[in-house]
């Protein structure tokens, strides 16, 4: 399933992929954290006020997230070099994907690539086993926040105790 706007909907299973990662390069991607819920945070470009507004918050918010055992990554076409920066003037501690070449394979993939050649400002929460839980797309000038992140690893975490009974 996707949404009217194409982002991929709950249910389906999460494309894999690698990507560079901040701040050193190496390669990562969801399949290498199986069992755990991953949060994907797909943004339009670094340096822009509502992006990195929306960097620093999950920063903030990554304890919280890390209380789920959630691996958080933030992706959008910028490279490498631009990201390191980027995260380095916002104090971003958790991994930036580079999705730079070919540019916005993974965004598009996801369903969060716009026209304009970037990554929409969508967020993608992957279930332990590697099933999309939840997405969302916001409009591009609207920072989405953490609360739709925190309520669908909530409900993980609830259907995890369901079954473990």
């Amino acid at each position: 399933m996707t949404d009217p706007n194409g982002l991929i909907g709950p249910g389906r299973p999460a494309p894999g992929f690698t990507l560079p990662a901040t701040p050193d390069g190496r390669e990562v991607g969801p399949e290498q954290f199986r069992g755990r819920p991953v949060v994907l945070a797909f943004y339009p470009a670094d340096w822009t006020p509502v992006c990195g507004d929306q960097m620093a918050l999950y920063q903030a918010a990554l304890p919280e997230l890390e209380r789920y055992d959630a691996v958080l990554f933030g992706i959008s076409v910028d490279s490498l070099w631009s990201h390191n920066a980027f995260a380095e003037s916002r104090g971003v501690r958790f991994p930036l994907l580079a999705d730079y070449e070919p540019k916005g394979a993974v965004a598009r993939r996801y369903g969060a690539y716009t026209p304009q050649g970037q990554a929409a400002r969508a967020l993608v929460v992957v279930d332990p086993d590697g099933t999309v839980a939840w997405s969302h797309l916001s409009p591009m000038d609207v920072n989405p926040g953490v609360d739709g992140i925190l309520d669908a690893l909530e409900a993980l975490e609830a259907d995890r105790r369901v079954v473990s009974r």
